[in-house]
Parts: structure tokens; sequence; C-alpha cells
């Protein structure tokens, strides 16, 4: 459990048996010297699963995306120097994701530092302020009184990466030499001296605070028939409960649930009959926008995806209260916002207990209006993509959301993806898992986070474009250490094809060159370097013959060449389209006076 052959050897296994006893399962370590403390006290360690990751940023994506599919903080540790500052857009994704990661940073000692010696940075507070906490770790010692602040600041840092806010804890930490684990005396003497009940105490556990005021807010929106819940963008740890008691509340407030493509409850549909997806298209219509005005929302944790949306909540400005445990101020529409600190899942035993009290009976006018128009546009969707043959971009989310197996994870890159998974992932009751990091909404680490989330998982699936995947290309050296089964889905419309529906693209140049930048790889010869299977689709059928069963082993990547402008101009057609028939069946359906 100790290694007491030196001082250093002593001082990292206490650190990392702290964390063992907390419930660390992983850590991933980057190669270095400075680092040798640590890397061999995890290696040692037989409970933790340890993987050696050569590149910096892709070893923290790795990790972020392990600690998203856990819920518990990954170790990463790497040397001195700007090793360090590799793993700086993970950790930005951490705090705005609120994932929980643990960064160990080794360090020279203080008299090694502002004198010039090798591969030494300023990494006190390297990465601002965006871990939740940082410190920097005392010179290693093996006084008793040494180790127990240093096994209570582990507690306390592993506390603080996932309360009262999840996110990244950085810890410095200097080594003298020796670093490697040659035999002192005085440690090995000190065996004798460690008490054997050093880490007894130490447990594994987290509570939730206790609501007192909640119910007499639902007391008042009971007495309200125009609300709306919208549930954003979510990756719950238990997906079918979260979608349960969100179901439970629409069904006591009789108000329709707004579901973010990203959010699990799209995949759990038969829960909730009051589901609306196709909001963003309901709400390009101005008219039907303006008669579905709510007088209250309550928003549950991040907005969607979905511009539409989010111009129309700051068009309208009703009040607002968010729900969401968190400490960080998520109203991005500087609404007339009321955030009460809970968590969803907080709410499931008063929302049982109030199912069966009296509650005010109202026409459920407004309710029906929306779910009218939702049938509808669903049904024109479903029609649209049946019909078209050609392989198009904006048909891949409806196709995978009624062809993916039953419980699949898939990671949703960010850009195109993301927005089309939005506007097309039709509601389904296959319990499929979305992933994604929608925190700072960067194309970084793509590859390596569908890594870290597959890695000792289900076959899992990564949908992509073609930037966004090339952009982590060092993701496809964890190919070796990967255990498990990932399906690369890749949209290869040669560039950015989010920039086509900006207004920069009617400009040429610098548009093409300087916002689309194309790449021309040829991704038949990317996986032949990484040793990634790799099949060109060229039929709808034959990517459904490709996905309707996964493989349980390795790493392919299933390629779908498509034309970026002719995709935008689709979607652009599609939507005027709808707009048009919202208006038209919008009056003929509903009277103003109705609600």
């Amino acid at each position: 459990m100790i290694d007491f052959r030196n001082i250093n050897t002593v001082w990292a296994s206490v650190l990392v048996e702290t964390l063992y006893r907390l419930g660390l399962t992983t850590a991933i370590i980057c190669p270095g010297s400075r680092s040798t403390p640590l890397t061999v006290a995890f290696v040692q360690h037989s409970a933790i699963e340890t993987i050696p990751i050569l590149d910096e940023r892709s070893a923290a994506f790795f990790a972020l995306g392990i600690a998203k599919r856990s819920g518990l903080p990954t170790v990463l540790v790497c040397t001195s120097g700007t090793a360090g500052a590799n793993f700086y857009p993970a950790v930005i994704e951490a705090y705005e994701s609120r994932v929980p990661l643990m960064i160990l940073t080794a360090d020279r000692p203080p008299e090694l530092r502002n004198c010039h010696a090798g591969q030494t940075i300023d990494q006190v507070r390297l990465y601002g302020h965006y871990p939740t906490w940082q410190t920097e770790l005392s010179i290693p010692s093996i006084q008793i009184e040494q180790l127990c602040y240093l096994r209570q600041t582990m507690i306390f840092a592993w506390e603080k990466s996932l309360s009262p806010i999840a996110g990244a804890v950085h810890l410095n930490i200097p080594f003298r030499d020796p670093l490697h684990p040659s035999p002192e005396t005085e440690a090995i003497s000190f065996k004798h001296h460690f008490p054997e009940d050093f880490f007894d105490f130490i447990q594994s556990e987290s509570s939730f605070p206790t609501i007192l005021s909640f119910k007499s807010y639902l007391k008042q929106w009971q007495n309200i028939e125009q609300g709306i819940i919208i549930a954003g963008v979510a990756q719950p740890q238990n997906p079918q409960k979260y979608s349960q008691i969100i179901a439970q509340f629409a069904q006591l407030l009789t108000w329709p649930v707004l579901a973010e493509g990203l959010s699990p409850l799209r995949n759990f549909s038969d829960l909730n009959s009051y589901l609306i997806s196709t909001y963003d298209s309901i709400l390009r219509n101005t008219h039907s926008a303006a008669r579905l005005t709510p007088k209250i929302v309550i928003q549950i944790g991040d907005l969607p995806t979905s511009k539409t949306l989010r111009n129309w909540l700051k068009s309208i400005q009703v009040p607002t209260v968010i729900l969401d445990a968190s400490y960080q101020n998520l109203d991005a529409l500087h609404s007339k916002t009321l955030h009460l600190r809970f968590s969803i899942e907080q709410l499931e035993e008063l929302l049982l207990n109030e199912k069966g009290e009296n509650q005010v009976n109202f026409n459920t006018s407004y309710l029906k209006f929306w779910s009218d128009l939702d049938r509808q546009i669903r049904q024109n969707i479903d029609q649209e993509m049946k019909q078209i043959n050609s392989l198009i971009e904006p048909k891949m989310a409806w196709f995978l959301s009624q062809n993916l197996p039953a419980k699949t994870s898939i990671y949703i890159a960010n850009s195109m993806p993301v927005r089309d998974v939005e506007w097309f992932w039709m509601p389904n009751s296959r319990q499929i898992k979305p992933f994604f990091n929608r925190g700072a909404n960067g194309i970084d680490g793509t590859l390596s986070t569908a890594l870290g989330i597959a890695h000792n998982y289900q076959s899992s699936v990564l949908l992509t474009g073609d930037l966004a995947l090339l952009h982590d290309t060092n993701g496809g050296l964890i190919r070796p250490q990967f255990k498990g089964h990932l399906t690369i889905i890749l949209i290869n419309n040669n560039g950015g094809g989010i920039f086509e529906m900006l207004p920069i693209s009617q400009f040429e140049p610098p548009f093409e060159a300087f916002f689309a930048t194309p790449q021309q790889v040829n991704f038949s010869n990317w996986c032949q370097t990484y040793q990634i299977k790799y099949e060109l689709i060229q039929s709808w059928e034959q990517l459904h013959q490709q996905i309707s069963t996964l493989p349980s082993s390795g790493i392919r990547l299933l390629e779908i060449q498509t034309n970026r402008k002719e995709d935008t101009q689709w979607r652009k057609q599609f939507f005027d389209k709808l707009k048009g028939e919202i208006y038209h069946r919008g009056t003929e359906r509903c009277d103003p006076g109705d609600f």
C-alpha cells in the first residue's frame, strides 16, 4: 500500500492511496521525469487503472471522457514545464461542462525555479480561474504531521472537484531528487512508525442539501396554465431516472417539455407524453412563436443549442426559473431569473408525493397547440427524410436516432453535428445515451473524449465532421491502450460546414480559405497510419448494415462524403417550407382566444 523506499515514494503513495479510498478508479499518465514518483505510485497500485498516453492534450480529453461517463474525478499526471499547459483546453471544458478532474502537475522545488533550470515554468495558478480549486503542495516529507496535511489536502481537493460544482482541481506538486525509487534509510525505518489506521476514516460518499422551500414554488406553478419546461443539454448518470422525474414534473404541471436533442429525454420518449422535440422549427414562424409566449419558463440545466429558441426567450423576457445544483451563473440571456440550486434528481420524492394531491384543472389548449404542431412537423420530417436516397448530412441525425442499437452511447461532435441532432434527432424509446462537450463548445479533443467514454464500456459511436476529427488526430495514438469498441461516423464535407450557415459565406474571398478551411485529407490513409479499420459508405442501406450491430472491440471509421453547400441549401429550403406549413396549420387549429 505505502512504498517506504524513500521520502518521495512515501509521499506519492500516501497521495495515491488517499485518492483510492475516496473512490478513484483511473489515472492517465503522461511521460516525463519530474513526475516519476507519482507515476511509480499509480502504476504499482493494483486497484487503480493506470493508462500511459503520450500527447498531453489528447490525454486530458481522454480523461475528460472517462470522467463524463463515470461521474467521478479522473486523475491526470504530467511532468514539469510546458507539459501541463497542454491540459488547458480540457481544464476549460471541465469547468464549462462541470466535469470532475484531478490535475497533478509535477514541478521542480522552489530552489530550482527562476534560475533558468531546464524544463521549468511558473506552474502556480497555471490555469487561471478555470479550476474549481487549486494549490501547491509542500515539499515531500515523512513527518507524520505533513503526511496528515497531505491526506487532508487530497480529501478536500476531491470534494472540491465534485461540490458544490464539479470541475477540475489543480495540484502543483514539487519533488526534489532522487526522483527514482532508490532506497533511503530514513524512509525505510519510518515504516515501523506509520499508523496502521491512517486511512481508515476516509469514506467515498456524497450527499445533497435538504430541500425546504421547493414545495411552495411548486404550488405557485400549479396555478399557471401557460408554462413551459426546457430540458437542456444534460449527461445524467442515470438518464432513465432523470427522464422519469422530468416526466412526473411535466405531468404535475401539465406543461410541454422542450427537450434538447442532446438531452436523454428524446431517447426515453415513451416516458413523457408532453415531449416537444421540434421547438426550433415551430419558433421559426413568428406568428406561432408570438402566440406560444408562456407566462413562466422553467429551465433545467443549460439552455439548448437552438439559437432560434434563445432569441425567442430573449425577446419575450418572461419570468424564468433555473433548476440546477451548480453555483455557476446559467442565465446567459439575463432574464428575470430565479436560480433554485437543486438537481432534478433531488425533487423525485417531492414530486411523487405531490402526484396524488388535488391540482387545479385547466383547459390544456396551450399544451395541445404545442403538441399538435410538434406532431405535424415530426411527420413532415419523417416523410421528407424517407424520400431522400442521396447521402446528405442533415439526414444523419434522423437516421441514427432510429437505427442505432438500443442503449448505444454516442458522442456528438460540436459545430454542425450537434445542430442537426437538435433539429432532426427524433424522439424514440431506444435509450440511446448522448455524450458531448458543450461546456466551451470547442472541437478540441473530439476523438480522445469519445475514446475515453467508450474505454472499458459498451460499444460506442462518434458522430463527427472532418475538421473536428482532424483537430484531434493525435487521439489515434490512444488506440493501443484502448479497451472496447468505437465506431467513428465521419461526415466529410471537406471543411467547416457550420460556416456555410453564417453571413460570411457570401463573401469570397476570404470565405473558403479562411473559414471553411478545406483540408483535402485522405481518411483511408489516416486510418492506415493508426491501424484503424476504414470503410467508405455509399448508401444508407450500407450504413444500416454497419451500425445495426456494433463490433465489441477495436476502432473503425465509416466515412460519408457530402457536399456542404448543397447540405446548407437543403436545410434552408426545408425550414422555409416548414415555416409556411406551421403558419397554415397554426391558424387552422387554434383561435387566439383558446388560451
